[in-house]
């Protein structure tokens, strides 16, 4: 076990003093992984600020997440160590082109994807991550089902279940970057590796994986897979963590998957965050209570 350095140490500390919790998501640097209480994807983030009994929530990832926190718990206070680590996909979709959205497909219910704003959970009827989609999406009772913003998610959530997705033209940047050829390479440079990879990515790449997986269902297979090497076709970040869980097993990344907002957040910034009390996430409570029914929703499903 490596000792701990000085940062670590006066984050420990100021963790005790404020009663904090720092929830850190898979794509975060290293640095901000070693300091963290939970890891996780959107999904089991969600539910770990649901469950704490923190008073202030320190959240490492971008701010459609640190939104989530504070909307599902109200009376603790949300911190973000940098406050402009925001999301290009959640950014592609707005309250009032959610409303022309579904003006023109009158009784369909609408399945918002967590990388979303508060404003534009407020106008959804259920929200999902990348690990419950087909879940949330089955437990409708219409056949014809609005999912935004992603379409890639949509068009691989639409290939697990039978009903019509109406999808919105939203998209991860980084994810949409990869491509078959660029699997293939690396795939010719390690031939017994599986190969899994995330639903934001395009069709094209998921038929190539082995599995298709949320950042918590990679976590899964990589320490149940019976195969000694991994491809790993996600944001970069996923990599040190299977690596730190998985020591005899090896992971490699794919060229390009690096998200810049994620990167934004660095040990020293959390250590100020924590210090100075700085970057409190404020969600309107009219917004709030209505984003927090969809989110609640999916979380009752499990």
């Amino acid at each position: 076990m490596t000792e701990k350095s000085e940062l670590q140490e006066e984050v420990e500390e100021l963790k005790k003093q404020r009663n904090a919790v720092l929830l850190v998501h898979n794509y975060q640097i290293p640095e901000v992984q070693d300091l963290a209480d939970f890891m996780g994807d959107s999904l089991g983030l969600s539910q770990r600020a649901a469950e704490t009994d923190a008073e202030v929530i320190v959240f490492c990832g971008v701010h459609f997440m640190a939104q989530t926190a504070k909307i599902i718990c109200p009376d603790k206070t949300v911190l973000m160590p940098d406050p402009h680590a925001g999301c290009p996909m959640a950014d592609m979709i707005t309250p009032e082109t959610l409303l022309d959205f579904k003006a023109q497909h009158p009784g369909a219910p609408v399945v918002a994807y967590v990388n979303t704003t508060a404003e534009v959970k407020a106008e959804c009827d259920l929200c999902c991550t990348s690990a419950n989609s087909v879940r949330v999406v089955e437990s409708l009772d219409e056949d014809s089902v609005i999912f935004v913003p992603d379409r890639f998610l949509g068009l691989w959530t639409a290939s697990q279940v039978q009903k019509e997705l109406i999808l919105w033209g939203g998209f991860c940047p980084t994810h949409a970057a990869l491509t078959p050829e660029t699997v293939r390479e690396v795939q010719a440079e390690h031939p017994d590796a599986a190969f899994i990879c995330h639903p934001e990515c395009r069709p094209e790449v998921t038929a190539l994986a082995d599995a298709v997986l949320s950042t918590g269902g990679m976590g899964k297979f990589a320490t149940e897979t019976e195969a000694r090497e991994v491809i790993v076709g996600t944001e970069e970040g996923m990599v040190y963590r299977l690596q730190q869980d998985n020591p005899d097993k090896r992971f490699y990344a794919l060229p390009g998957m690096v998200c810049p907002n994620m990167k934004r957040t660095t040990a020293e910034k959390v250590l100020r965050s924590l210090r100075d009390m700085e970057h409190e996430i404020v969600v309107p409570p009219e917004i709030a209570d209505r984003a927090r029914e969809p989110i609640e929703r999916m979380l009752a499903l499990g």
